[in-house]
């Protein structure tokens, strides 16, 4: 096997020659020795040559031999110790390039002869291995991924280039990339234009604004990003056929096709994107889903196997993963349509598959395949039992590998002994492999070598036992060596004659080695090869082996020596067709005694195209061949673009027979499988993404009972943008507080249309339902006992796992944690008991529950804590936090303590003690820790998981005895605190202040005072969805007035809590009657909204992330809040600047179709109609739902997204329980089309304002978001991009906010508190180690979020002073290492700058609350599994000490009556309850949901809270 990439291994160091070479001999080969220090590392040769490179990891050099390894030199030209990465041309034989970690590298033009210097300007990036990105068909151009660093942690990822092969300095091609490719990146690609093929560029794009990976982009130039004035010369392309497609993670590029893979929020399905020209892109689409498996391409699980000129090859996994399995699809000519050619096929955990073509012959690959796949996908813990397979028409059928009429199976991909191919080389039809006869493939160990001559269809045994084995002079000379796990290999064996006689060869001076390589040339065209092996020499124990076969044989092969082979022949041993031709090579007959001495020359094939037959032929996409061998048609069909109008599923085409040529196949067509094959008539009806029905204008209904039911839980399962199904799924179950039953669970896949119950489930005892925190396709139910059931597609197929331990029954948190990125990793907390004393304890499985091992005990709770969005130096994807006991034991003195693991709890430090709790907000970890003397808690905050710093509270900001925290939302890299102040005796919340902090979470200011929160240490705080800096408080106007009732007035801040308003009361009285008064936010006269604290259902958020500039509220306009007896509904469309009344009273609300439709239905009341609007609220109709009288409307419900066109009625009517489906789509089929000219597009331009900046800018920017006109009879077929475009503003006041020790005065202005001094040099540095400089504190500091340029820089006047230790950092300010940000200085808390490899589906935001310490439930998710949909609130760590009473009644241990635990809003229908029957036990919220245990909530985002509680049995 020859070398394709490095060679993995630690550092080496060169040392002399060991032996002397053998004496040369006709019948020996030529052998020399080079001994190292260590393991040569990334070992290449230049092709067409004898030249090798490999890397000195360890002295950081580079070694060259130019005689196929016999001699090592260490090259000339470049400086000792300072070589890094060696890159191979990839399309030029002749260049190299060593990468250095600074700015100044080396290349080479002449096989590493000389070297010269080229300069970069960056360096290289530490986040992507493919630094060097290399043009096909011009090796001067040349992309360079590099990393600008303006200070230790402020880093960018820039790509450069170079047109002149790095002559002059590499120029900057795009700042904030995640990676740059030429579209002429293979030699088989191209644009279909010599210009575009030249120049054209693609990369993706960082989001200005957000890390998260779904607001990355595809952009495309053709001009280098070349920049005119502020725009940059690049365009967006239509990944989706017609649409832009964000969430770009990767781009590959597979031989003649170029693919773009792309992820969302809320799934783990990934699109894949396919074109063969950049102009015109497709989505690849799979065939429909088996009873047994879906097609889905799901994060590392699946891979792109080696494909062909003509079609792409994609291995699909659809197990377990601990035992992985796949289904092999192969794709259409351009890359779009998928077909199954089998299932079942052999992969392992890593992604690996069991696949490899044979080098050079169309058509054949060898598989591997479980036999026993039923058992195995039963059981995972069932013992694979894999064939071998061999196809000789591209995988359409499949035939047995034997060996002397025995069957044999071969070690594959996923076993891999040596680097580069497995089984065959371009020595034409020659094929080698480890394996075994029998039944199954055997281990390794036991296998032997295997042999053939005619491409895999025939075998021999050549050698016993497992080899590494080589091929050269175009297969003249096979070359094997045994594999051993010791030192104890002395020989080697060569064959000349194909594998049937084989001669041993000694090693020189008893040589006995461990191999681990045995390479040559990447063509197989030499004499020479290289083995590298350990010895037990424990100075040099490795050695580098080069072995020459020149003068074995002194003749070169002539005409005579050569036959012509066929790579398939009949039993005449006439050629037959293989895809449609013969395939025929000239090679060196077995028996020759002769070499070809060919070095470097490329094998030819000759053709010879066939008539076609029905061999040639395949079944179509989501066609298979039935019993009799037909081709039937399984699920939809495709239809030709254009051929179906929107609105007419009843038009014919005509399409597809159910047959295609295979692709590839160039047989020549005939009049008999042209009439068999041809196109028949289709109907769209039958399609994919078949034509809606004609418009009707009309709403359509559905409704469903369940009988006498009068609660339920709930779960919308929200779908990613990259998700490639349609449905609108929600898994259901009713309940009945009165007969303490609870019903069967429902799934309805269209929004409620239909519903079924589940039959896997229909005999298990389900105690709860668990939505997977972040991959929304995933649900779990864990049952009585330690079963556990789940579905990774939305309810289509389920599968089970068994647990350790049981659920602690006294737990009222979900027992099973989940990892934002990884789908399989999984921790689960139940209760252990050794006799008497139970404890709680925590098992992982990274493999989704098929194996489980003990994490910690005497835990209180853990969570994952490491994300691929926070790449902090210490902030691992494996780190796990968690609060447990310091020992091992339940005494009450024993301290709990936060510990951390890294590595699955091998090893686990502990953070801090007499810990309260902790909860995760963003990127801020903030911990809550008790001071026993004092009675009082500190938070402290970290954003790496390692370093905690204890939060410094403003001066002036005295709460001597600190009882409660809750961390509000924080997605704009400061923390939101809201801090207690006024607790009554009994350990309720009265009012608070919240304290924002700076980007490290440690020094804080104030932001709002007086902030209205209610005995559960909830706050009245609400971030607005989807637009950065928007929130709106409730304050208390005559604070310290006891028995008084509060006077509540609602603020409103646009830049993230810098400043405070109160609501503009609406411009002018409406259609339902005067308001009391006018005004523009003034004390006397504004409008005041109910907050969250007053919320039934804390689900109903005044906004929806795709609904820009929405809100809907219950109020009224006066000089405070009134009851909400008196509330009102009131709308805003532009961000809360102006208001206005749309129904009198209160209506409850639900938004679809991304703001364009609102529906209202009134709340608390009987009633038989609901109001709508399609125009933003200008106008409203009313649509009657209910013939049959006025029913109780419980709630009306959509998708969390706000994307649906559908809505749901929940309620209940004199047969119990119903629900009804409004479908809204009837009103149009139009798909909305967005137009630069705006008098053609669907859509208008909405930019957010500032009420006190009249030019519009907002965080220092301008923003615009598209926003359906109003009233435009269209429906949004994809989501609205977040943002449209953005332009940079001018910084002023409202950029900045006020500093440490700084709090507003009267007039608005940052004013130094009484008494107190600011922040010196020596603190700001000491709070800041990673920042070089200080400026003299103004009182004010920059809003995190702006971007604002020049204009007034309030923060900085007079010159900077550098920070101590920090001086010479200081000095090279702007030249500062990125690799400092690995290897330099600890930080404790690197700022959120810091460029990670970000993938998929990360979230930067967080909805709700988060109270530490109530429960241990997650608090890292911003839409947790049990609420209706996200919940913008504030709550986190609300710490409670343990001098305070309780803090709410333990409605979980009272024991008392069913209806008094059901009581909410005085009708017996809220508040947690634990019903019990049967022996189950299961927790209740409201109708809405039960399944999540709080006790004082209805359906709530976990974010919303967790409580730090008294003690450990005191629960709220």
């Amino acid at each position: 096997m020859r070398v394709w990439g490095a060679l993995q291994g630690a550092a080496l160091l060169a040392s002399v020659l060991w032996a002397t070479p053998l004496l040369a001999k006709k019948e020996h080969p030529t052998i020399e020795v080079t001994a190292f220090e260590q393991q040569p590392w990334n070992l290449n040769y230049f092709p067409e040559s004898d030249v090798v490179l490999f890397q000195d990891k360890l002295e950081s050099n580079v070694y060259r031999s130019d005689d196929g390894g016999v001699k090592w030199k260490q090259v000339d030209d470049v400086k000792d110790g300072v070589a890094w990465m060696l890159f191979m041309h990839e399309f030029d034989n002749e260049r190299a390039y060593i990468v250095t970690q600074g700015t100044k590298h080396y290349r080479t033009h002449d096989r590493g002869k000389s070297w010269t210097i080229f300069e970069t300007k960056s360096e290289p990036s530490l986040y992507r291995p493919d630094l060097l990105k290399f043009h096909a068909d011009d090796p001067d151009r040349i992309i360079f991924n590099g990393l600008i660093c303006q200070s230790i942690i402020e880093c960018h990822e820039v790509a450069m280039y170079t047109t002149d092969g790095f002559k002059t300095p590499a120029k900057v091609l795009r700042p904030d990339t995640d990676g740059c490719w030429w579209a002429k990146s293979s030699d088989l690609f191209s644009t279909g234009s010599k210009d575009l093929d030249r120049d054209r560029i693609l990369c993706v794009s960082k989001a200005e604004f957000s890390s998260r990976v779904d607001d990355q982009r595809l952009l495309i130039s053709d001009d280098f990003f070349k920049t005119s004035g502020s725009d940059i010369q690049e365009f967006e392309p239509n990944l989706d056929t017609n649409k832009p497609v964000h969430g770009v993670v990767n781009v590959a590029v597979v031989k003649k096709y170029l693919l773009v893979a792309t992820t969302s929020s809320n799934t783990n399905e990934m699109a894949l994107f396919v074109t063969d020209d950049t102009k015109k892109w497709h989505r690849a689409v799979f065939p429909t889903p088996h009873d047994s498996h879906d097609h889905r391409l799901m994060q590392e699980a699946y891979t792109v196997l080696e494909s062909t000129n003509y079609s792409i090859q994609i291995d699909v996994m659809t197990t377990h993963p601990s035992k992985p399995m796949g289904v092999l699809l192969t794709s259409n000519s351009n890359g779009t349509y998928f077909i199954e050619n089998t299932e079942h096929t052999n992969r392992n955990t890593h992604g690996h598959v069991d696949f490899e073509k044979i080098a050079g012959i169309q058509g054949i690959f060898l598989i591997n395949k479980v036999e026993n796949w039923k058992d195995v996908e039963k059981d995972p813990k069932t013992d694979k039992k894999i064939v071998t397979e061999i196809t000789f028409d591209d995988g359409r059928t499949f035939e047995k590998v034997t060996a002397d009429g025995k069957r044999i199976h071969l070690h594959s991909v996923t076993e891999l002994s040596n680097l580069g191919r497995v089984f065959s080389s371009p020595a034409p039809g020659l094929v080698m492999g480890i394996g075994n006869t029998g039944d199954y493939l055997d281990k390794y160990k036991d296998g032997s070598l295997y042999v053939s001559d005619d491409a895999g269809m025939t075998w021999s045994k050549a050698l016993d036992g497992p080899h590494k084995y080589e091929f050269g002079d175009q297969g003249s000379i096979l070359v094997a060596i045994k594999d051993s796990e010791k030192e104890d290999i002395d020989e080697f064996s060569y064959s000349l004659d194909h594998g049937v006689n084989w001669v041993t060869e000694d090693l020189p001076k008893d040589l006995k080695i461990q191999p681990y390589i045995l390479t040559t040339t990447t063509d197989s065209t030499s004499l020479k090869f290289i083995l590298i092996g350990e010895s037990k020499d424990k100075k040099k124990p490795w050695k580098v082996i080069s072995i020459d076969f020149e003068g074995l044989h002194e003749d070169t092969c002539k005409d005579s020596d050569m036959e012509e082979w066929h790579a398939r022949v009949d039993k005449d041993g006439k050629p037959t067709c293989l895809m449609g031709h013969t395939q025929s090579f000239r090679r060196r007959k077995k028996t020759a005694k002769c070499f070809l001495k060919q070095e470097f020359k490329h094998i030819e094939m000759e053709t010879k195209d066939c008539d076609c037959t029905d061999l040639d032929f395949e079944c179509d996409y989501n066609f298979v061949r039935d019993d009799d061998g037909k081709c039937v048609k399984r699920g939809p069909i495709i239809a030709p673009e254009g051929a179906c109008p929107a609105g007419k599923p009843d038009a014919t085409f005509k399409g597809t027979s159910g047959y295609r040529k295979i692709p590839g196949n160039t047989c020549k067509p005939t009049k008999e499988t042209d009439e068999k094959y041809k196109e028949k008539e289709q109907k769209c009806s039958d399609v994919v993404d078949a034509p809606s029905a004609p418009a009707t204008g009309l709403i359509t209904q559905t409704k469903k009972s369940f009988g006498k039911w009068n609660l339920f839980e709930k779960h919308y399962l929200p779908r990613g943008e990259s998700s490639s199904s349609n449905d609108e799924t929600i898994i259901m179950r009713p309940a009945n507080k009165d007969s303490n039953k609870i019903g069967s669970i429902w799934i309805s896949k269209d929004h409620g249309k239909k519903w079924e119950e589940i039959d896997a489930l229909k005999d298990e005892n389900v105690l709860e339902i668990i939505p997977h925190d972040y991959f929304k396709d995933m649900v779990f139910f864990v049952l009585k006992g330690k079963k556990v059931m789940y579905t990774l597609d939305r309810g289509e197929r389920f599968h089970e796992f068994e647990v350790h331990v049981e659920k602690d029954p006294e737990d009222r948190d979900w027992p099973l944690k989940f990892h934002p990125d990884k789908m399989n990793w999984l921790l689960w907390e139940g209760r252990k008991c050794d006799g008497d004393e139970c404890y709680k304890v925590v098992t992982y499985s990274e493999d989704r529950g098929d194996n489980w091992k003990t994490g910690a005990r005497y835990i209180e709770r853990c969570e994952f804590t490491g994300s691929s969005e926070y790449k902090y130096r210490d902030r691992k994807q494996e780190q796990i936090l968690c609060v447990k006991h310091e020992k091992e034991n339940n005494e009450k003195d024993t301290p709990w303590v936060l510990s951390a693991t890294d590595n699955w709890f091998k090893d686990e430090k502990i953070r801090e003690k007499n810990v309260r709790n902790f909860a995760t907000m963003s990127e801020f970890i903030v911990v809550a820790t008790e001071d026993k003397k004092e009675k009082t808690l500190h938070a402290l905050a970290s954003l790496d998981g390692v370093n905690y710093a204890e939060a410094k509270f403003p001066f002036g900001f005295d709460v001597p005895h600190q009882h409660g925290y809750t961390v509000l939302e924080s997605s704009t890299h400061a923390v939101n605190l809201f801090v207690a102040t006024e607790v009554t005796d009994g350990g309720e919340c009265v009012r608070g202040t919240i304290i924002k902090s700076n980007s490290n979470g440690t020094s804080y200011v104030v932001s709002a005072r007086n902030i209205n929160c209610d005995g559960k240490f909830y706050v009245d705080f609400e971030k607005m969805q989807g637009l950065q800096g928007v929130v709106l408080v409730n304050t208390i106007a005559n604070p310290g007035q006891e028995g008084a009732p509060k006077k509540l007035q609602t603020k409103i801040s646009h830049n993230d809590g810098a400043e405070w308003d109160l609501l503009p009361s609406p411009a002018k009285d409406d259609e339902f009657g005067k308001f009391p008064c006018h005004s523009s936010a003034k004390d006397k006269c504004a409008l005041h909204l109910h907050g969250y604290t007053e919320r039934r259902d804390r689900s109903k958020t005044y906004s929806t992330e795709t609904a820009i500039g929405i809100l809907l509220g219950w109020g009224n306009v006066g000089d405070s809040l009134a009851p909400t007896s008196d509330a009102d509904t009131f709308l805003s469309i532009d961000a809360g600047i102006t208001w206005r009344r749309i129904k009198k009273g209160k209506w409850t609300w639900a938004i679809g179709d991304q703001g364009s439709i609102l529906v209202l239905v009134e709340a608390n009341k009987e009633t038989d109609v609901l109001f709508y609007s399609l125009d933003l609220g200008e106008s409203w109709k009313e649509h009657k739902f209910s013939e049959d009288g006025k029913v109780e409307v419980w709630d009306i419900t959509t998708q969390q997204s706000g994307n649906s066109q559908n809505f749901l009625i929940w309620g209940s009517d004199d047969n119990g329980m119903f629900t009804i489906n409004l479908d809204f789509s009837g009103f149009t089929e139009r798909v909305c089309k967005h137009s630069e000219d705006a008098s053609k597009s669907d859509y208008t331009i909405f930019t957010p304002q500032h009420p006190k900046q009249p030019n519009g800018c907002l965080f220092g920017h301008k923003s615009e978001y598209l926003r359906k006109k109003p009233g435009q009879k269209c429906v949004n077929d994809f989501n609205l991009p977040k943002l449209y475009t953005n332009t940079n503003c001018t910084c002023t006041r409202q950029d900045f906010e006020c500093d440490y020790n700084f709090e507003l005065d009267n007039h608005g202005q940052c004013k130094l508190v009484a008494g107190h001094a600011p922040l010196d040099a020596e603190s700001w540095c000491a709070a800041h180690p990673d920042t070089v400089e200080y400026f003299e504190p103004t009182g004010y500091r920059r809003v995190p979020l702006t971007t604002c340029v020049d204009g007034k820089q309030l923060d900085k006047v007079g010159e900077p002073v550098a920070c101590k230790n920090h001086e010479e950092e200081f000095e090279r300010k702007h030249r500062t290492s990125g690799v400092a940000i690995f290897f330099a200085v600890i930080i404790p808390f690197a700022a959120a700058g810091v460029v990670g490899w970000y993938v998929y589906r990360n979230w930067n935001g967080k909805f709700g609350q988060i109270r530490l310490g109530e429960q241990g439930s997650s608090a890292f998710d911003s839409d947790q599994p049990w609420v209706k949909y996200p919940v913008i609130v504030l709550s986190a760590v609300v710490a409670v000490i343990g001098a305070l009473p309780v803090v709410a009644g333990s409605l979980w241990r009272a024991g008392k009556g069913l209806a008094e635990r059901w009581g909410i809003k005085g009708d017996s229908r809220g508040g947690w309850s634990r019903l019990s029957g049967g022996g189950r036990t299961a927790r209740y919220t409201t109708r809405d949901s039960f399944a999540r245990g709080r006790g004082d909530y209805a359906a709530v985002d976990d974010d919303e809270g967790e409580l730090l509680g008294e003690d450990s049995d005191e629960e709220v």
